[in-house]
């Protein structure tokens, strides 16, 4: 078992949930002594209905640095808590395709998440990222509930 967990991916995007994923992947990973992965999706801004479908609109500066800062103090609180070695990710596009594109190139042994997110209006609309994340990801998946 403790072999799953040599290899820790966790999704943060700020929410109090995926903070909690956040300490048990630490803690997880500080006792296998594996590898773990901090990973965040800057959201492709959503318009409904889009003004034009072949053109994505522009995501932010703002919203870039805000994603960067989260995966930069985490690096540096996940580092002062014990795993050795921890990476972070930033890509951009729909939160659901990118990790799961994400996690096919790249299959942890575990994926953490929270069990819900920033996008609480999205979600009535699209389906939980965590639901999701649970049926079509082809690694085992950790939702914690805060």
């Amino acid at each position: 078992m403790v072999e799953l967990f040599r290899s820790v991916t966790v999704a943060l995007d700020g929410s109090p949930y995926a903070e909690e994923a956040f300490r048990v992947a630490v803690d997880l990973v500080r006792e296998s002594g594996g590898t773990l992965t901090l990973l965040s999706v800057v959201p492709h801004p959503q318009l409904i209905p889009p003004p034009d479908p072949w053109i994505l609109p522009s995501i932010p500066e703002s919203q870039i640095q805000y994603y960067q800062e989260l995966l930069k103090t985490h690096r540096a609180e996940a580092l002062s808590r014990g795993p050795a070695d921890v990476k972070t990710v930033l890509l951009e596009g729909h939160v659901v395709d990118t990790v799961l594109a994400y996690l096919e190139e790249h299959p942890p042994g575990l994926l953490v998440v929270g069990s819900r997110g920033l996008s609480t209006a999205r979600r009535l609309l699209l389906g939980s990222v965590s639901d999701a994340l649970v049926h079509h990801a082809r690694c085992p998946v950790l939702v914690i509930k805060a």
